[in-house]
């Protein structure tokens, strides 16, 4: 099975407050049980705030590194889900349970190269 990116981009700025957000967690919560209850689901994460991420380049060999996000937005990659699909258009569906459970937030649906094992 060929395994795919699910990328959640959501705005910058403050998350939603936790009557809010709570409820949108549950949700995703019994989706991912789903998927991995159909072996679709590799992992998922979410990520901290792009402020706190960190930008690392080489200088010449030498670390250069940035404080803040790689590119400036309205809107950031807030969290990603990895799947496991036999087609495109499986992973579109899984996707599109994921854009219906966090809407109005996009989600990114991407085939990986070269999963490294």
């Amino acid at each position: 099975m060929k395994q795919y990116l699910l990328s959640i981009y959501q705005p910058d700025g403050d998350p939603p407050p936790p009557e809010v957000l709570e409820p949108i967690m549950v949700e995703l919560g019994k989706l991912n049980d789903e998927m991995k209850a159909a072996g679709a689901w590799v992992f998922a994460v979410g990520l901290n705030p792009p402020s706190t991420a960190t930008v690392v380049r080489d200088n010449n060999g030498d670390a250069v590194l940035t404080d803040g996000p790689f590119t400036e937005g309205k809107e950031h990659l807030g969290g990603f889900t990895i799947i496991r699909a036999t087609d495109l258009d499986e992973a579109l569906s899984w996707g599109g349970r994921v854009a219906t459970v966090l809407a109005p937030l996009a989600i990114e649906v991407r085939p990986i190269a070269w999963p490294i094992e």
